[in-house]
């Protein structure tokens, strides 16, 4: 990873002719932009000057599908579209976290995908492994917390062991929150959320009990976490495939054709200004564009901090 953080000397080589003379493109970005997020390219740079650093979603989530398909185009075994993916992976944080994004959530192992070949899940969780003991250095450097939501017990023994080291590393980091979805499903976190609630009235032994939304809230996987603003999909499904059922209830949806390991942070720049083009309405009437205060409900759901005793796990 490379995220450059504020106070970084580096500059871009871009330039452009204006009347009073040769300019760099950085001098064109707004202040905040520039201090942290670098453009590689010219495309990249183009993008940013258009960006409002004011109206940046404080949750994005993604969900990362077209692996397959982008080896299968090549000729090549499905494990290599994953490894191609993970290195948008490593893109795709930095870019977050240069860009003062305060949640990231990913898409990375759902309930269903046990029913791929074992080989394929097999080499899912090497690779997981390997990017953990890779990158959560620079995760930790970076002040990334990382986060885990699913039924992570689940997992293989060695996967619960390195994303829990990874996580004790991480838990006291103040910057961006790095959520990996792994073994999750939208439906299995609902049926878990109304279990511990139940668990709950009957360790209680309350005569009654009544669950408005936000209880319901403050017992997802996410409790603490605010909701999703922009929920991003690549390989062109006009499906949420049992993601985050519960929190995408108002975030606005992006569907790209592009696969998920030709993602590239231009790519993910696009999204970003096609969010900041919507009108976020929380179905009353003229709320406001994206990026701007959001309703009361969604303000209460979008706490900073994450209460002790959820089942966030980190």
């Amino acid at each position: 990873m490379r995220v450059l953080l504020s106070g970084s000397g580096v500059s871009c080589a871009l330039e452009t002719a204006g009347a009073a003379g040769t300019t760099t493109f950085l001098e064109h970005f707004p202040v905040k932009a520039a201090e942290t997020f670098k453009p590689a390219d010219r495309e990249e740079a183009e993008l940013l000057a258009k960006l409002d650093p004011e109206r940046l979603p404080s949750h994005v989530a993604i969900i990362m599908d077209g692996n397959g398909r982008w080896a299968e185009r090549r000729h090549l075994p499905r494990i290599a579209g994953h490894r191609a993916g993970m290195k948008r992976v490593r893109d795709v944080i930095e870019t977050c976290a240069e860009l003062h994004v305060a949640c990231l959530t990913l898409y990375a192992f759902s309930l269903e995908n046990w029913r791929r070949p074992e080989a394929e899940v097999d080499f899912l969780m090497r690779l997981l492994r390997e990017y953990l003991k890779r990158e959560l250095p620079e995760i930790h450097k970076n002040n990334i917390r990382l986060l885990i939501i699913g039924r992570a017990e689940q997992l293989p023994a060695n996967v619960q062991n390195d994303i829990a080291e990874a996580m004790r590393q991480t838990a006291h980091n103040t910057g961006m929150k790095l959520v990996v979805a792994l073994n999750y499903g939208g439906r299995a976190e609902l049926a878990d959320a109304f279990n511990r609630m139940l668990d709950s009235v009957r360790e209680n032994r309350l005569a009654s009990f009544r669950a408005d939304e936000q209880t319901i809230s403050n017992h997802l996987y996410t409790a603490g976490l605010p909701d999703p603003d922009l929920l991003i999909r690549t390989s062109g499904e006009m499906r949420v495939s049992n993601f985050l059922l519960w929190q995408i209830a108002y975030a606005e949806i992006y569907v790209t054709e592009t696969l998920w390991p030709d993602f590239s942070r231009a790519r993910l720049l696009e999204a970003l200004l096609e969010y900041q083009k919507r009108e976020r309405r929380y179905g009353g009437l003229g709320a406001g564009p994206a990026g701007t205060a959001p309703a009361e409900g969604n303000r209460k759901r979008a706490r900073s901090h994450i209460p002790s005793g959820h089942s966030v796990r980190g």
